[in-house]
Order: C-alpha cells, then sequence, then structure tokens
C-alpha cells in the first residue's frame, strides 16, 4: 500500500472516531499513533492537522505532547519490570537517561521547527486579514460609488416621467387631430363612394357595348374563318384534276416517244397553275394570320377597356392609394369589384421578407398574391384590387 493510500485510510478511520463521538484529543492521538508506528513519520502540528481537520495552532502541540508522555511513561515501566541485576539496572538507567535526553533534544528542535511552522501560518493568517481588509475597503467603495450612481438612475427617472407626463400631453393633442383627419376622410369616402355609383353605371353601359363588339368580333371571325376554307376548297378542287391529268401524260410520255414534248409543255404549264394555287394558299394563311393577330390585339383592347371602364385616372389613383394604406375595409372592396384592376400595380416586394418578388395567381374567378420566399398570400380575392389591398395590409385573416 502506497503512503497516499495510508494516509486516506488514517483519515477513514478519524472519520469512523469522529461519527463515534470521539473528541479532539483521541483524535490528535490516534493520528499520532499510526503515524509514529506504521508510517515512521514523527508527528508534526501540520501532519496531525492534516489528517484529524480540527485543532488550533495551541491545542495540536499540547496533543503532541502528551503523545511523547505516554511513550516515555510506557517506556519506564517496560523498562523497571522483572528482576534484573543491579549493574545492569544502573546501565539500562544510564542509557535510559541518555535516551530521554537525547529525545529531549530532538524534541527541542521538533518544537522550534513547529514554532517555526506555526508562526509562518500566522503570517499567512495575517496576510490574508490585511487582504481581506483591503477587499472590504474596495467593497466599501463600490457600495458608495454604486449609492452614488443609484442617486443619478433616481433623478434620471424624474426626469423620464417628467418627460413622459409631456409625451402623453402630445399624444392626446395627436388623438384628437388623428379623429378630425378620420371624420374628414370619412366624408371623403362618402363622395367617393358616390361617385363610384356613378362610374359604376357608365362602366354597365361601356360593359355592354364591349360584348356587342366581341358579338361582331366573332361574326367577322367566323366570316374569315369560312372565306379561308372555302379557298382552300377551291384549290383543292382545281389542283386535284390537274394531278389526275398530270399523271396520265406522264403514262402517255412512256408509250408515246413522239408526244413527249407536249406533254412536257402541260406538265410545266400544269406545275406552273399548281405553283399558283400554292402561292395563293400562303398569301390566304399569311392573311388570317395577321387577322388573328389583330383579333388578339382587339381582345386585349377590349379587356383593358372592360377593366379601366370609364373610371376617372384621378379617382383611381386616389382609391389605389386609400387601398394600399389599408383605409378601405372588407365591404368597400368587395363593393368596388374589379372596376379598377386596369389600375392596380403589383408591388415589387413582399412588404414582410422584403426580399421575394410576389406572383399574381388566378383561380377560376379569384385572385392569389402570393410571395414565394416567405409564403405571405393575400388570400383568395374577387378581383386583383381586392388581392393587392389585403397583400399589402396583412388581411389574410380577414
Amino acid at each position: 500500500m502506497t503512503l497516499d493510500e495510508q494516509r486516506q485510510a488514517i483519515r477513514h478511520e478519524l472519520e469512523t472516531l469522529r461519527a463515534n463521538g470521539a473528541r479532539r484529543q483521541e483524535l490528535s492521538l490516534h493520528a499520532c499513533k499510526r503515524l509514529f508506528f506504521d508510517l515512521g513519520i514523527r508527528p508534526s502540528m501540520a501532519t496531525v492537522r492534516d489528517l484529524t481537520q480540527t485543532g488550533s495552532a495551541s491545542d495540536i502541540p499540547k496533543d503532541i505532547d502528551h503523545f511523547w508522555e505516554r511513550i516515555r511513561e510506557a517506556s519506564k515501566i517496560r523498562a523497571g519490570a522483572g528482576s534484573i541485576p543491579k549493574a545492569l539496572e544502573e546501565k539500562a538507567g544510564e542509557l535510559l537517561g541518555e535516551l530521554f535526553e537525547a529525545a529531549r533534544v530532538h524534541a527541542r528542535a521538533m518544537l522550534d521547527e513547529e514554532r517555526h511552522e506555526t508562526q509562518t501560518f500566522i503570517q499567512a493568517s495575517e496576510e490574508r486579514t490585511r487582504r481581506a481588509e483591503i477587499l472590504r475597503e474596495a467593497s466599501e467603495e463600490a457600495r458608495q460609488r454604486a449609492e452614488t450612481r443609484a442617486d443619478a438612475a433616481m433623478e434620471h427617472i424624474r426626469e423620464l416621467e417628467t418627460e413622459l407626463s409631456a409625451a402623453a400631453t402630445r399624444r392626446s393633442a395627436n388623438h384628437e387631430n388623428a379623429q378630425s383627419a378620420v371624420q374628414r376622410l370619412e366624408a371623403e369616402k362618402e363622395n367617393l363612394l358616390k361617385r363610384l355609383e356613378t362610374e359604376q353605371a357608365a362602366n354597365a353601359t361601356l360593359r355592354d357595348r364591349i360584348d356587342a363588339l366581341h358579338t361582331e368580333l366573332r361574326q367577322s371571325t367566323e366570316h374569315y374563318a369560312q372565306q379561308i376554307k372555302d379557298a382552300i376548297a377551291e384549290a383543292e378542287r382545281r389542283v386535284k384534276p390537274m394531278l389526275v391529268e398530270l399523271d396520265s401524260l406522264r403514262s402517255m410520255a412512256a408509250t408515246y416517244q413522239s408526244g413527249i414534248r407536249d406533254a412536257s409543255r402541260k406538265e410545266f404549264d400544269f406545275i406552273q397553275q399548281l405553283s399558283v394555287a400554292k402561292a395563293r394558299g400562303d398569301r390566304l394563311e399569311v392573311q388570317v394570320r395577321s387577322q388573328s393577330e389583330e383579333l388578339d390585339a382587339l381582345t386585349r383592347e377590349a379587356d383593358g377597356l372592360r377593366a379601366r371602364g370609364s373610371v376617372d385616372p384621378a379617382l383611381a389613383t386616389l382609391l389605389c392609394s386609400l387601398a394600399a394604406s389599408g383605409r378601405l375595409g372588407e365591404n368597400e372592396l368587395s363593393s368596388i369589384g374589379n372596376v379598377l384592376d386596369g389600375y392596380v400595380t403589383i408591388p415589387p416586394r413582399c412588404p414582410k421578407c422584403e426580399d421575394g418578388e410576389p406572383e399574381l395567381s388566378q383561380a377560376g374567378t379569384g385572385y392569389e398574391l402570393l410571395c414565394p420566399e416567405c409564403e405571405h398570400s393575400s388570400g383568395a380575392g374577387l378581383s386583383r384590387f381586392e388581392a393587392v389591398a389585403r397583400f399589402l395590409n396583412d388581411r389574410e385573416a380577414l
């Protein structure tokens, strides 16, 4: 067993004795016995204090002296027991006297050493006491500084309370101004709604005209398509007999070598006629394509006219700005419908994440504006105007 393990075993024994009610002196004597007899170490104040973890700098040396006193008493008893010759007893006495004197000298040296250790321990304790005093003074200064800062903070709080009272007064005045502004905007909204009803009536008339224009465009398209079909059928009717005759002439040319020049000339004429018919068919196809493009342009123009109607641009711009700032409710958005869809501009950036580019999609008769980055959506709206207003004002829950 190593020295550290033996020391640990001694500590366990001392803990057991302490649990059984042993006092400090008993613990110190037990530690001295184990050190001196088992480990061969002369007991000192530091080693005994390390094992027992109890006792002061003046008590432990007393316990060690008591241990040596008991050792000396035990030695005298063993030396004087039994019957030995007188001369041998005198020699033994002289030897014990010399041993005692040597032990006393050694004990004095150990006492001086332990006294030095005690003095060192006392000096270290005084040094720690001085450091503790310095720390106490530093903490006292820190406490005073903290009190000064607390006083300054209280003064600052009082100033903030004064500013808060002034801010509350200003907020009350601003609230009154805001209420008057809301009343003024309500009156403007009533006027705008009346103008909107008038514009909607005019828009209904315009819608009837657009429907009539669509009917006329459809009839013109059907008429042009029928003409194209007739022209193609006529070309095919004229080309097919030519091709049959061409085949007949080619078969006759194989049998009659003499009439090859006439057959070649007729074949050339038929090819020219076929080229003319093909060129006419190409012209008709180009005409159909141009008419289709014109029809698409007219359709787009009609859609734009249907979207814009006869709404005043200034009124449309005002309504769009009111919707973007969230001043129009759901009832107003529903009543406006898709009258202002021609004036609506898709926002270039999402108002939530400011990174995504919103995309407008149409599902059936409804419109939805969606940000592909943060998935912020306007929800299904009956018009582009309503979808953009919901998207800018985050009214998806509504």
